[in-house]
């Protein structure tokens, strides 16, 4: 299977790059190019992509704002991207408010082509683009700008001791199996675990449960 991709971003040549990179991959091809968040949102509608990768800072229509609309389309489309966002290491501070409505993760200006081909096999699959050191530093960042926000933790209720328990260690950059070895429980019951805290808050996937973990105050800059 194909995955095809839809690159937005007003630098001509950061297009041109990534395009080049993931067009010589034979199961990734770039179906269109758009310099600013509105273009991206109508040539998304319009060609449906599989994964877009979304720079932050553009004109006519930010990214944050794009993938709000991406996310929750009008009635009349019924396509929904998975959404990498591009950004520098001089975190914006639209990032953190990207991955919560609903990015699938996030990816460095700089990476290397390797890991932008890995970003976009790993959306297009499903899963969410977290790199654990990488989210925490930017996530910690607006954690010390933020209160903890009482109607998130309010949703934290119906979560279990140990559902909670790996909600921090999600929170806090632990992978399944870093998790089953925390825990000293099975790789499996953790995924099961995962599934039944996905469904009780209502998250797409990783990056949103790390997002909620720290706007909870389940995670914490010192924690």
């Amino acid at each position: 299977m194909t995955v095809s991709v839809l690159i937005v971003d007003d630098q001509a040549m950061v297009r041109a790059g990534f395009a080049a990179i993931l067009d010589a991959q034979p199961d990734l091809t770039v179906v269109g190019q758009a310099a600013d968040g509105a273009e991206g949102v109508a040539l998304s509608q319009r060609l449906r992509p599989d994964v877009v990768l979304m720079d932050v800072r553009m004109p006519e229509l930010n990214g944050l704002e794009a993938t709000r609309l991406l996310m929750s389309p009008p009635p009349r489309v019924d396509h929904v991207p998975r959404v990498v966002i591009l950004t520098t290491f001089d975190l914006d501070e639209y990032v953190h408010d990207a991955l919560a409505a609903g990015a699938s993760g996030f990816l460095l200006k700089d990476a290397a082509p390797a890991e932008l081909i890995n970003a976009v096999r790993v959306v297009a699959a499903g899963d969410a683009l977290l790199a654990p050191s990488v989210t925490k530093r930017l996530l910690q960042r607006f954690a010390e700008q933020r209160p903890t926000n009482d109607e998130h933790a309010l949703r934290l209720a119906d979560l279990t001791d140990r559902e909670r328990e790996i909600l921090v260690l999600i929170g806090q950059g632990f992978a399944n199996p870093e998790i089953a070895s925390e825990l000293f429980i099975a790789e499996q019951t953790v995924k099961s675990h995962i599934t039944r805290i996905f469904t009780k808050l209502h998250l797409r996937d990783r990056v949103q449960a790390v997002i909620l973990a720290y706007d909870a105050g389940l995670v914490t800059p010192d924690r």
